[in-house]
């Protein structure tokens, strides 16, 4: 079993570049919010109401990342290194397929779900503009998505750090340039943001992929590599469904949150993407020893050391607690400044958006502590108990008490804000309570197929040169 000493250099050595990729990642979303706000509050509104549609649609597919990743993780443990690209290789081609069904059918769908969502009609058109092209940006969200997720699996995070660094500097340039216009580019408005994200984002995706293809990183895919493997596709669909689930339920959650917050008006909207904004940011810590977390409780279990698992997984517990609460209590302090850098010419915003934020920043800590429960389950394999978790918290607990505070007691919006922190401190119990009773480190999923797959592929190699000889 090895010491706390040994396990916390890797760890913090992989969460440093995945909280500056998730930063950055999420900085797509705060150039928007920035630049936008200098549009007011119709401007701030058109683009959170639509932040939950697109986590739905992506959320579909990311469950099937999720599985790839675990996957590949579990082989590199191992040692397998055809099983590696073999691993990643089907995950690109299930992913991508999804990314170009759900893209299609959200284009088609986008004027019904603002409908339902309640959009009101002075930002229907501009928050209608934003959501498609956002979809026809999807296929490139979710290449990117695949390829960070094979490298962190393998522990080489660092390139795609570089690739987002570099895209979100050149999407800030370009935000204002499409939003209102210069020379022969038109003033496009919000719809402008959207066409920004999507141009720097179909070039992190191109050179992800390239990557993968040029076999520079510990990983190579080969042409062999992209023949449908149905056995395994079924072994990672099946795997990959409840983490789908999972995440699915929890945008649509995000979905059914909004639209509750959205009856309240477009004021409580405003101040809910702004807030959230900055609570997606403060979480970038949680997202980055999560990711860091997975890899490396997935590596030691593919290696067949379930101690060395569990206390990497403990470790992260403490390390995002004790960050987390020490950044909402900064957060607390400061939120009417925060929420000021992006609306700073409305004080209705700035105050309930302050207001929310000072509802969230003190159980910051417990959410990160979820989140590293959730990947660790994710890592082993448990997929079903992670999907069971989200589900409950936030279908069995958050929304019926956001209602109920808000619609049945009469509370309104406060009600709202309210559900959150109750949600989270009655769920972490819950989350612990399954972490601890440790049944997750005893799931196997490579041990059995692993020599299988491995003389499937050779096979394959060995037909591939004798067609080449003759």
């Amino acid at each position: 079993m090895k010491s706390n000493k040994k396990i916390i250099k890797p760890l913090l050595g992989l969460a440093g570049p995945i909280i500056l990729a998730h930063f950055f990642q999420a900085a797509y979303q705060l150039t928007d919010a920035f630049w936008v706000g200098r549009l007011g509050e119709k401007g701030v509104a058109s683009v959170a109401v639509t932040a939950p549609v697109i986590f739905f649609m992506m959320s579909l597919g990311i469950g099937f990342a999720i599985a790839g990743a675990t996957l590949t993780a579990q082989y590199f443990g191992a040692k397998n290194e055809k099983m590696v690209s073999h691993s990643a290789a089907q995950t690109m081609i299930t992913v991508v397929n999804v990314a170009l069904l759900l893209s299609a059918l959200g284009y088609i769908l986008a004027p019904a779900i603002l409908r339902f969502l309640g959009v009101d009609d002075s930002i229907f058109s501009s928050a209608l503009s934003y959501l498609r092209i956002s979809f026809v940006g999807m296929i490139f969200n979710f290449s990117f998505f695949i390829f960070q997720s094979i490298m962190r699996s393998i522990g080489r995070p660092k390139l795609p750090v570089y690739i987002v660094i570099g895209t979100v500097i050149l999407n800030f340039a370009l935000d204002p340039l499409f939003m209102f216009g210069y020379g022969f580019i038109p003033a496009l408005g919000v719809a402008g943001t959207a066409w920004a994200t999507l141009f720097t984002q179909s070039i992190a995706a191109v050179i992800g992929l390239t990557t993968l293809f040029g076999g520079k990183f510990g990983i190579k895919l080969h042409r062999r590599d992209f023949l449908p493997d149905f056995k395994f596709m079924k072994r990672s669909f099946f795997l990959g469904l409840p983490a789908s689930i999972e995440q699915s339920a929890r945008s649509l959650g995000f979905a059914v949150i909004t639209g509750l917050i959205t009856s309240f008006g477009t004021l409580a909207v405003a101040a809910y993407g702004v807030g959230s904004n900055l609570f997606q940011l403060a979480l970038m810590l949680a997202f980055g020893f999560a990711g860091a977390n997975a890899a490396l409780v997935g590596q030691n279990l593919g290696a067949q050391d379930p101690k060395s698992a569990d206390q990497t997984a403990r470790l992260s517990l403490k390390l995002i607690f004790l960050s987390l609460t020490s950044l909402g209590a900064i957060i607390f302090i400061f939120a009417p400044a925060f929420i000021r850098f992006f609306v700073p010419n409305d004080l209705d915003v700035i105050r309930e958006g302050a207001f929310f934020l000072r509802f969230m920043a003190p159980i910051f800590g417990i959410i990160g502590m979820q989140i590293i429960v959730g990947s660790t389950l994710q890592a082993a394999g448990a997929t079903k108990q992670s999907m069971m978790l989200t589900i409950i918290s936030q279908w069995v607990i958050e929304i019926p008490l956001a209602f109920l505070l808000a619609k049945f007691f009469h509370l309104g919006l406060f009600g709202v804000w309210l559900s959150f922190p109750i949600t989270n401190l009655l769920a972490v119990g819950v989350y612990l309570t399954i972490f601890f009773r440790g049944r997750w480190k005893n799931k196997k999923l490579i041990s059995e197929d692993s020599r299988t797959q491995t003389q499937i592929i050779q096979e394959t190699e060995i037909n591939e040169i004798v067609t080449t000889e003759n």
